[in-house]
């Protein structure tokens, strides 16, 4: 009975989404990911550049990066972090990156007793000095926790960033600096915002520590 329903499944999706049909849908979605990155390039490369210098001057003076999102960009905070904290090319030490999007503990007993919409800003004002960034990654450039830790890193004199799409969103104004994918396409908006995460970690690595790279 399974297996029927199974097969059925498959052919009912065949129907759909004929071969010719799917290969076209992988054709136009490279296409689309590909327009992203190239009109990001053209576009801010010049931010991009200022976000590396920030890092490296905040790194070299005993600061830290603070990076969080929502969703997809929850898991690129942490992704990011941990490039920074391990390894991303070559062997280095570790440098100081924490995602605020992976203690379950804080992030419960925030949204509970107060609200989901402080559960960034009220690790911004535990762990944010000056000299730190906050880096903030947002498709939407709207997510109200991430706009109210970004405000409150400002007012606590911290460098802000942030990673934003389409229009920028309210981040856009709010931020230092706002990197910004122009695409009204939320999958291209991410797939841009890990390529952006990955040149930053080489940039600040190279930058650092030289452009040795792993075997």
């Amino acid at each position: 009975m399974v297996t029927g329903c199974i097969f059925a499944l498959y052919i009912d999706i065949s129907e759909q989404f004929p071969e010719k049909n799917m290969k076209t849908i992988i054709a136009e979605s490279l296409k689309g990911s590909i327009a992203a990155k190239e009109d990001f390039a053209a576009t801010q490369a010049e931010k991009l550049l200022t976000l590396v210098d920030w890092t490296v001057a905040c790194m070299r003076e005993g600061g830290k990066l603070l990076i969080f999102g929502n969703g997809g960009s929850a898991a690129d905070a942490q992704h990011l972090a941990a490039e920074f904290v391990n390894r991303f090319l070559i062997d280095r030490r570790p440098l100081p990156a924490l995602a605020l999007t992976t203690d379950s503990s804080v992030l419960t007993s925030i949204g509970n007793d107060f609200s989901f919409d402080d559960i960034f800003l009220k690790q911004i004002q535990a762990f944010g000095k000056k000299g730190d960034i906050a880096l903030g990654i947002s498709t939407s450039g709207n997510s109200p926790n991430v706009l109210k830790a970004v405000a409150e890193a400002r007012k606590l004199g911290l460098r802000t960033a942030v990673l934003t799409g389409g229009s920028g969103g309210k981040l856009a104004s709010l931020a230092d600096l706002a990197l910004n994918v122009p695409s009204g396409h939320t999958p291209h908006i991410q797939e841009a915002h890990l390529w952006i995460e990955h040149l930053l970690c080489q940039l600040v690595d190279e930058t650092l520590f030289g452009t040795k790279r792993e075997p």
